[in-house]
């Protein structure tokens, strides 16, 4: 093997196939600074990494989420005395709970969790939502390439790439790039992937904040180095700010664990809007051209932000329509239940509550991930509209009647009722009233 074989073979991880190494070399890269050449050779081995050939490279978004987590400053030492803290709030907040909701807490005790664990509980979760956007851009980011080499090879006036030797036919070369570029995809998605796990994980405060059940079980979840942060500057003691969070994210955990259809519901809504994106080939193409190929971490520059239509289809607007609705009931059920639960108990009720929904104002951290990875702002729009809907429910038939109307998907609260409370209301009273019927007769 010669010298520059051997420089092109580190680069790319093994054996190159002759015509992709006659252009390579064409194009001197066999002649590159050694210092220069492992930089890249790191770039394409982590590239061309991974355990199977899906869409998300899970390795690169698993390394780069724990990255982003170290980078941020270590908190994986969770001593015993945070945990028996953390276990005893969750034991709080659930007897707070127990007088103001129907719904069974969760087995178990509450757990405290580092961002590190957080990533490596909820990346599989990450994983199952963003496949089929990942799918899709893989897909338009191989075509895109194929129909530029095809184009050039076919032009009546041929433009050839720099370097490539004479008559070489670019369409030819695509055949042996089509592999790569297709690794390279799946590398882009996991890093992308993983960047965005890991600046949530710094940010979130409890396990399913986002409102959605992303971790395994009923786990009632609290992330200790998040809330002292999130603390800063209230001026509202520690563990009354840890109290209040807790009491959240149990009800929320509850709401899960009692309605079994929500939370499926909810990642069904997510995937099928996913599922259903328009990729801006325009952009694609664009990023392409300009973009050094070679150059993975480029490349997902040049994509990131421009690969996603900005006109939803029709399923993707029925989805939308769903997601938001089961969120803002979600959220706005547990605002009214943690208030209930909260408010005889922690003097600062009212102020934490309005430091939630001003953090969920200005843009949640869900909100930025969801955005950057499926082209989703996920925000609960009606919240108030869903508090509104509960409060009255709860008034007019008391706290039994408001969790009911979680009994089953046909019977809970649409987008329509948000616009009118005392509608669903009325219909509340009907269902009752036949239910006890039914049970008489």
């Amino acid at each position: 093997m010669t010298p520059q074989t051997r420089t092109l073979a580190a680069l790319f991880g093994g054996n190159v196939p002759p015509e992709m190494r006659e252009a390579l070399q064409a194009m001197g890269l066999d002649k590159m600074d050694p210092a220069m050449v492992r930089q890249m050779q790191a770039q394409v081995q982590a590239m061309m990494s991974g355990t199977d050939d899906g869409p998300i490279n899970v390795d690169l978004a698993h390394d780069t989420a724990r990255g982003a987590v170290t980078q941020q400053g270590d908190d994986a030492s969770i001593g015993d005395s945070t945990r028996r803290d953390v276990a005893q709030v969750v034991h709080v907040a659930n007897l707070w709970l127990d007088a103001v909701t129907d719904f069974s807490p969760p087995e178990g005790n509450g757990v405290a969790l580092s961002r590190a664990e957080w990533v490596e509980q909820t990346l599989p979760l990450w994983r199952s939502l963003t496949t089929p956007v990942a799918e899709g851009v893989r897909a338009a980011l191989t075509n895109a390439m194929s129909q530029q080499m095809k184009e050039l090879g076919e032009s009546d006036t041929p433009m050839s790439i720099p370097g490539m030797p004479a008559g070489m036919n670019p369409a030819a070369l695509m055949g042996q790039m089509e592999p790569m570029m297709r690794k390279m995809s799946s590398a882009m998605f996991g890093a992308q992937v993983g960047q965005a796990v890991g600046t949530l994980a710094g940010e979130i405060v409890t396990g399913t904040e986002v409102g959605l059940p992303l971790l395994p079980g009923e786990q009632v979840a609290i992330l200790p180095a998040n809330i002292s942060k999130f603390a800063e500057g209230l001026e509202i003691d520690a563990g009354e700010v840890h109290l209040y969070l807790g009491v959240r994210e149990a009800a929320r955990v509850r709401l899960f664990a009692g309605v079994p259809w929500l939370g499926p519901q909810l990642l069904a809504a997510v995937q099928d809007y996913a599922r259903d994106i328009n990729i801006d080939t325009d952009a694609i193409e664009e990023a392409v051209r300009s973009a050094d190929t070679t150059n993975p971490q480029a490349m997902q520059e040049a994509l990131s932000g421009s690969m996603f239509s900005p006109e939803p289809s029709a399923a993707q607007r029925a989805a939308l329509t769903r997601l938001e609705t089961y969120l803002a009931l979600v959220e706005g059920w547990v605002d009214v239940v943690s208030e209930r639960a909260a408010s005889k108990h922690l003097p600062h009720a009212a102020a934490l509550s309005e430091a939630v929904r001003r953090r969920r104002a200005t843009g949640g951290p869900a909100e930025k991930v969801f955005a950057s990875l499926v082209g989703l702002e996920l925000r609960p729009r009606r919240l108030r509209d869903a508090a509104n809907l509960w409060s009255a429910l709860e008034a007019a038939h008391g706290s039994n009647a408001r969790d009911a109307a979680w009994d089953h998907p046909d019977l809970a609260p649409t987008a329509k009722d948000l616009d009118d409370p005392w509608a669903m209301s009325k219909r509340a009273t009907t269902h009752h009233r036949t239910a006890s019927r039914s049970m008489m007769n």
